[in-house]
């Protein structure tokens, strides 16, 4: 059930479709605070996102990238528990699925996993066609007044 209707705004814009079905869908997330993670600027088109993924290995680690949409997932090693008495378990390593949603032409370069954190590394990288460019403006010369 949405809680806002944003019908009158589509009769009124023109392109801002995925703005609206931005604001359905973080108005739809849960507030599932697991994992924790930080989102930085590193430069004027850089970003990193760090997750604290502590008792997962890389291989149980996925970060796919589709569109405009970033999708990390964890699946812990089934049976990886088998055999194990907990007194007290403080650490959850249980599975998750954390989405993320990418400004137009930000692409992920490169993934880490050092000491429980998982470092993405992305950057906007705006095509030359998209960017803004100086058009020159040529003056050409004033025609001679008619004289009868």
């Amino acid at each position: 059930m949405r809680g806002f209707d944003y019908s009158p705004f589509y009769r009124a814009s023109v392109g801002f479709d995925r703005v609206f079905d931005l604001l359905d869908n973080v108005a739809g997330q849960t507030a599932n605070g697991y994992p924790p993670y930080n989102i930085e600027k590193t430069a004027d088109n850089a970003y990193r996102i760090v997750m604290a993924v502590a008792g997962f290995a890389d291989a149980e680690l996925n970060v796919t990238q589709k569109e405009n949409e970033l999708l990390v997932t964890a699946q812990s090693a089934p049976n990886a528990d088998e055999g194990k008495q907990y007194l007290y378990r403080g650490i959850a390593g249980r599975n998750f699925e954390r989405r993320f949603q990418l400004a137009d032409h930000v692409k992920v370069v490169g993934a880490t996993l050092t000491n429980g954190l998982l470092t993405i590394e992305l950057e906007r990288a705006i095509p030359e066609e998209k960017k803004a460019r100086a058009i020159q403006i040529e003056a050409q010369a004033a025609k001679p007044a008619l004289t009868n």
